[in-house]
């Protein structure tokens, strides 16, 4: 007897799996599986054999997609997060701590570089000015990223981004304490997942989530809970597709002097005479020196 399902979390060779049914089994993995145990990950399809009464994974299914990232640590490799994502949800706060744009464009880049939509999600509003905060994130609508604005303290927001995670598998990914948690308990209280707080010594998050969380949504669709980065590592990207993980360049790709330009010091480069000429920002401009200067 077999059946499909969906991997929601996995502790020590055990494995959370929710089934077609809407059962959730703890399952191990098959012996010829066993050497592949590294490489399964939340969000992963598997089939799972019923061999008298134990369940195990019998079979891992090929992705649709994946969100991955450099090995933390100056590790040499890549690290999946999540499997099957169709969108990664970005979330940062609007004060405490405080947002540092060039992180956020690089998560927005790991998701570009999986092709995945991302959506940006500023929470904790109530703590700052709304229009401060709008204007603060202001180049990311024109860069073409779905933005909202949310608060669990007064609920602004929070009915709009319940849309955009309905029906869908969705990666939420932030820095520590912004609010990742907080947000999915409001969005769905009884997820009732543990909530941080923020070290004021460094205005960073304290880590509540330890391993990445599939969280199946009463109305349909998953959300995974990723653990809070501080440190965001691209990885597998080379550093001439960097340009077209900035939407807003894609118009202006092909019209430089050099097919092969890189944006940086080349002469006659439509990208740069277009942020001499404000139409592209300044800012995301130089987060993209600055993540090719890495990437080579």
């Amino acid at each position: 007897m077999t059946e499909r399902g969906v991997v929601l979390q996995g502790t020590g060779g055990v494995w959370s799996v929710r089934t077609s049914d809407g059962a959730t089994r703890d399952v191990s993995l098959r012996g010829r599986l066993k050497i592949s145990a590294d490489k399964l990950v939340v969000g992963d399809e598997v089939v799972l054999e019923d061999a008298g009464g134990a369940w195990a994974i019998a079979e891992i299914l090929p992705r649709r997609s994946v969100l991955a990232r450099r090995s933390p640590g100056g590790s040499y490799g890549e690290r999946i997060v999540a499997a099957n994502v169709d969108q990664v949800v970005v979330v940062f706060a609007a004060a405490s701590p405080e947002p540092h744009p060039r992180m956020l464009d690089r998560f927005l880049v790991i998701a570009e570089a999986n092709e995945l939509q991302a959506h940006i999600v500023v929470n904790k509003v109530d703590l700052v000015d709304p229009a401060a905060a709008r204007a603060r994130f202001a180049d990311y609508p024109v860069a073409g990223y779905p933005m909202h604005f949310t608060s669990i303290v007064t609920g602004v927001g929070l009915d709009e981004l319940a849309v955009e995670l309905k029906g869908r598998i969705s990666a939420l990914a932030g820095p520590s304490g912004v609010g990742k948690s907080s947000l999915l308990n409001a969005l769905y209280p009884g997820l009732n997942l543990r909530v941080g707080t923020i070290s004021p010594s460094v205005n960073k998050g304290r880590h509540t989530t330890v391993g990445a969380l599939l969280h199946p949504l009463p109305d349909g669709g998953y959300v995974a809970d990723t653990p809070g980065l501080r440190e965001v590592g691209i990885w597998g990207l080379s550093p001439d597709a960097l340009d077209r993980c900035f939407p807003e360049f894609v118009a202006y790709l092909g019209h430089c002097r050099f097919a092969d330009c890189h944006h940086v010091v080349e002469p006659d480069c439509a990208v740069r005479a277009a942020v001499a000429a404000r139409e592209l920002s300044a800012t995301r401009y130089d987060s993209y020196v600055r993540l090719r200067q890495e990437l080579q």
